[in-house]
């Protein structure tokens, strides 16, 4: 007669098969309960007939944590022991289920924390890590017991707000995380400020399944940081039309190089006093078959956000600096050519081996060039960026900042930075004649760059008085349609050669 266990599996597999592993609880002589790891073999006679059984076992009450830690780990995040993606996803998707039979509604708010990429760059990911588990402590001790606080990775939080959550509810709960999350975290000697953006949707009215709910909060997120961040956004359809238009967008610009669909316009600069031929600027276009001429200001934000801009950076360089070559061979006498570099190129380590590259193999000197930049690059404190506007202008090529006076540049800091030129942004050139303050803070920006020993050079000149008022105020430099507008190369060819005739 077989030992009674009390479990009719383990005879089921004795019998079929000669043995049964598995895990039972069982009892100490002390009377304590603990977890069994319990191998049960057969043993047949000469004849095949069970004589007996063999059982061996072990103490698995040392294994059960790493059992339960094993079990843990797949649907919860390892640093802030949060749900994840997964558990998120498994939950979300019983709550629409049960939101569908009871005809109630929830919401889901997607929270990313503003400019959490400069914590980890400065403080070290280790401070980071530790302030994203505090973050996950202070959340948590908002939510109610049906809510859902996970971590997606990063700095990505996802809450569900289950049992009925209207759209004024989910409104008072985000404003209620902001709050919570504007007080600085207290790291080790760091007080660390902090703000999130939050995007919300809402069941069914944005989504009748968790992917769609969790893309349309995504969506929103997103327009909450395009609105200053710091702010919460429902999501809206049409977000999702814009985002399947920029997505495309993104899609068509990853093969436009390799398409022959990218190219290259050249406007003139002249000097105002002469007239003379100062250089010209470089200027990438695209034209796609389907979507047409793509402005600069479209694409230009979407390579630097797939990580394109690197290489259409790249070839924009070696292209400019192969035409100047090609209009020098001509007997055109181009003194210089300009180009744009982003940021994000001088933030990279491979701006200065390839300029040194383009210049080695057209055969120009680096004072053949010169490179412009946002006025960002002044604002920003990054050190390397300055380290490589250092290394530019050390090689000799001569840095101009595009676009001065629109942004929110701090004076003091200008020095910091090794320019040339200053660029007026044509919006301020555009109301001469017409407004007094844009008037005066063009003569501002002129008296600067003479303060300051930098030369200055104004984009968007269309009309004679605007020439005439810029060369009075003592601007040096200019371009814009009155002069010649962009150009390929062919055209800007026949202009210099009418400009040599004259």
């Amino acid at each position: 007669m077989p030992p009674k266990f009390g479990i009719a599996d383990p005879w089921s597999a004795l019998r079929s098969v000669g043995q049964w592993r598995g895990e039972i609880w069982n009892r100490r002589k002390d009377g304590e309960i603990y977890a069994e790891w319990l191998t049960i073999s057969t043993v047949n006679d000469a004849a095949g007939q069970t004589t007996h059984y063999v059982a061996i076992f072990s103490d698995a009450t040392q294994l059960k944590p790493s059992q339960e830690r094993m079990d843990f780990l797949p649907n919860h995040d390892a640093l802030t022991g949060l749900p994840n993606r997964i558990l998120l996803q498994d939950r979300l998707s019983q709550a629409i289920r049960r939101a569908q039979r009871e005809r109630g509604r929830l919401a889901l708010l997607f929270v990313d924390l503003d400019r959490f990429k400069k914590v980890n760059d400065t403080l070290g990911h280790e401070v980071g890590d530790r302030l994203l588990e505090a973050v996950a402590r202070r959340l948590g001790e908002r939510l109610r017991g049906a809510d859902t606080l996970s971590r997606l990775g990063g700095d990505e939080f996802l809450i569900l707000l289950d049992g009925h959550s209207s759209a004024a509810g989910a409104a008072a709960a985000a404003q209620a995380c902001l709050d919570l999350l504007r007080s600085p975290l207290q790291i080790d000697t760091h007080a660390i400020p902090l703000s999130a953006s939050i995007g919300i949707s809402l069941y069914p009215t944005d989504g009748m399944d968790a992917e769609t709910l969790i893309r349309s909060a995504d969506l929103a997120m997103y327009h909450a940081k395009e609105r200053g961040r710091g702010n919460y956004q429902f999501h809206a359809p049409e977000m999702s039309i814009a985002a399947q238009e920029q997505h495309a967008l993104e899609n068509a610009l990853r093969g436009a190089l390799a398409r022959g669909e990218l190219g290259l316009l050249y406007q003139p600069q002249i000097e105002l006093a002469t007239g003379h031929l100062w250089g010209v600027e470089a200027l990438a276009r695209w034209a796609h078959p389907d979507l047409g001429a793509v402005a600069p200001e479209r694409f230009i934000p979407v390579a630097e956000r797939i990580g394109l801009i690197g290489e259409l950076g790249e070839w924009v360089l070696t292209e400019a600096c192969r035409q100047l070559v090609r209009w020098r061979t001509a007997g055109f006498a181009v003194p210089r050519i300009a180009v744009n570099v982003s940021i994000q190129q001088l933030a990279r380590s491979n701006l200065l081996p390839t300029l040194q590259r383009c210049l080695v193999e057209s055969g120009l000197v680096p004072e053949d060039l010169e490179v412009e930049v946002t006025e960002s690059v002044i604002v920003g404190d990054n050190a390397r960026v300055i380290t490589a506007l250092s290394d530019l202008r050390s090689l000799g090529i001569s840095l101009v900042v595009d676009d001065f006076g629109t942004g929110a540049c701090a004076l003091g800091r200008i020095n910091r930075v090794p320019i040339d030129r200053l660029k007026i942004h044509g919006s301020f050139i555009r109301c001469i004649g017409r407004g007094q303050s844009e008037e005066a803070i063009t003569r501002a920006i002129i008296d600067l760059g003479r303060d300051l020993g930098l030369a200055v050079i104004a984009e968007g000149v269309e009309r004679e008085d605007q020439s005439a008022f810029l060369q009075a105020a003592g601007c040096r430099l200019a371009q814009g349609y009155l002069f010649g507008e962009p150009m390929d190369a062919d055209a800007l060819g026949v202009y210099l050669g009418r400009a040599a005739v004259h």
